[in-house]
C-alpha cells in the first residue's frame, strides 16, 4: 500500500479526469503531463514507495516563466516496478542525487509555484483560474515507465506538454495513489 504523500493536502483524492490539476488536463495549447495535490506551502511531501533518488533539480522559475517562482522537483525510481516519478514544485529536496528512500519518508516541502503579483490577463485562463481559487502551492507528480530517460522526462516544462507531443513513457498517475494509507 503506498502512502498519502501530502498529509497536509486540501484533499485526499486525486482529481478526477477533466477536473484542475488531473493528468492530460486540456489547458488550451498544452496538456498537463502529471497530477496537482494541492496543499499550503510549506506542507510536507512524503515518499509513497521505496525507491532511489537519480537527480533533483529545478522546476519552475521565473526567468522561464515570469508568474512562476523557482521550485525544485526530485525525479525517484521505484525499488520494485522501476518506474519513474517526478515530484515537483517543491519548495526544498531534503534528499539528493544517489540517495535511497523508503516509503513514508521526508523528502521535500511543497512550494508556492505561481507568483499572484505577477499574474494578469496575459497569463493562460487555467493559470488565473488557480489564481482566483487561491491554488498557488502544490505537489505536482508525473509517473513515466522503467525505460523512461531523464532527457524525455524533461520534455514536461514546468509540467505541461505542448498539444500533441506525449513523451511516449509517460503514464497516467491517476491511480498510483488509490490505495494509499493517509
Amino acid at each position: 500500500m503506498k502512502r498519502w504523500p501530502v498529509p497536509d493536502s486540501d484533499n485526499k483524492e486525486v482529481p478526477k479526469h477533466g477536473e484542475s490539476g488531473s493528468f492530460w488536463e486540456d489547458r488550451g495549447d498544452r496538456h498537463h503531463c502529471g497530477i496537482d495535490i494541492y496543499a499550503p506551502k510549506g506542507s510536507h511531501v512524503y515518499a509513497a514507495s521505496d525507491g532511489k533518488v537519480i537527480e533533483t533539480g529545478i522546476f519552475t522559475k521565473p526567468e522561464t516563466v515570469p508568474y512562476w517562482n523557482t521550485t525544485h522537483y526530485i525525479l525517484i525510481q521505484d525499488c520494485d516496478t522501476g518506474r519513474f516519478s517526478r515530484w515537483a514544485e517543491l519548495n526544498s529536496a531534503t534528499v539528493s542525487a544517489g540517495d535511497t528512500v523508503t516509503a513514508g519518508q521526508l523528502i521535500g516541502c511543497v512550494g508556492g509555484v505561481l507568483n499572484p503579483d505577477k499574474i494578469d490577463t496575459k497569463a493562460p485562463p487555467y493559470i488565473q483560474r488557480l489564481k482566483h481559487h487561491g491554488r498557488l502551492s502544490m505537489l505536482h507528480f508525473e509517473l513515466y515507465g522503467e525505460d523512461a530517460m531523464p532527457d524525455e522526462i524533461r520534455l514536461c516544462l514546468g509540467g505541461n506538454t505542448p498539444k500533441g507531443t506525449r513523451p511516449a513513457n509517460l503514464l497516467d498517475p491517476t491511480d498510483y495513489f488509490h490505495d494509499s494509507a493517509i
